[in-house]
């Protein structure tokens, strides 16, 4: 029987009207343990979100996707309501360009994380990059602190060969001999470090990286409820990591595939947060004149403007 215009008007009205996760029911989430998201780990290994979410019927689907550029992506899709952990170049670069992803919670400001790293008998400087390949993810804090150092040498990016790569393949890259250069974080750092790579850089100086919990403005408009526990659980994972310091670095060290030691250097390079201050605002808006003037963004925003009042401390 075919149904009225009206009912079917009508039936996709409240269709529309419900949001996707409630629909589902179900929160889908990014699960990001790169650079050493302790968080994050805890979050999911400890399963806190189900353990809150699931007698609400609702179900938790982790998502592993470590680029901010691709979380944004999936944010702006409706396939992801919350993105675990984003740099806040990202964040920016999303919203530059009409994606509203909006920061909900603070995560980390792991300035020494980030680096880096070239070859035994190669570049030992920004300068001696010149003509040089270099991996690295492009759109990410670890591609800011390329072309950051290379600005310091009046260079740009174009005076390098830079070659897109995620962490993991620019790390292989690097250790087989085909790039000269890569940009790399956490337990690749060190097991570079290890294996005898030089430390060209690390973020420390040139960028002040800021990791963040975000969210899709359709989420937090439909969902405010959930979004609640959403941060409450971020909390409740770091005081946990804090008042079990030995455990959640044995924890880290298992996911990451690294030793307690190793772990150990990740967490205190790591400074760990819940929430965002005034100096870190005044950071990113000193990295969106950054951006702009190097191409790497095409409009401004103000970091007030996607950040949730309550992602303040």
């Amino acid at each position: 029987m075919k149904m009225p215009e009206s009912l079917l008007l009508a039936l996709s009205l409240v269709l529309f009207a419900v949001p996707a996760s409630a629909e589902e029911g179900a929160l889908n989430i990014s699960y990001v343990k790169s650079p050493f998201n302790l968080q994050m780990i805890v979050m999911k290994e400890k399963q806190l979100l189900e353990k809150k979410l699931e007698p609400m019927g609702i179900k938790v689907k982790w998502h592993e996707i470590d680029s901010g550029a691709q979380q944004a992506t999936a944010m702006a899709s409706g396939d992801l309501d919350v993105g675990g952990v984003l740099n806040t170049t990202s964040v920016q670069m999303a919203n530059a360009e009409g994606n509203p992803v909006i920061i909900i919670a603070g995560a980390a400001r792991p300035t020494d994380v980030f680096a880096l790293v070239g070859q035994e008998n190669g570049a030992k400087t920004f300068a001696d990059l010149r003509g040089k390949t270099v991996a690295g993810p492009k759109g990410t804090v670890l591609h800011q602190l390329l072309v950051a150092g290379l600005a310091r040498e009046g260079m740009t990016i174009n005076d390098v060969k830079f070659v897109q790569m995620g962490i993991p393949q620019g790390f292989s890259a690097l250790m087989s001999g085909k790039v000269d250069a890569a940009l790399i974080a956490a337990g690749a750092l060190v097991k570079a470090e290890q294996a005898g790579k030089p430390i060209i850089a690390t973020a420390s100086g040139l960028v002040t990286p800021i990791l963040a919990m975000c969210a899709s403005k359709t989420f937090i408009d439909e969902q405010p409820e959930l979004l609640k526990i959403v941060v409450e659980t971020q909390d409740e994972a770091y005081d946990w990591i804090m008042a079990n310091h030995k455990e959640a670095i044995a924890l880290g060290a298992k996911e990451q595939g690294i030793s307690e030691a190793d772990a150990e250097r990740l967490y205190a390079w790591s400074h760990y947060n819940k929430r965002l201050n005034e100096n870190d605002l005044k950071s990113i808006d000193g990295d969106m004149t950054f951006l702009l003037e190097n191409g790497m963004a095409r409009n401004r925003v103000e970091a007030r403007s996607f950040v949730l009042d309550s992602a303040m401390e």
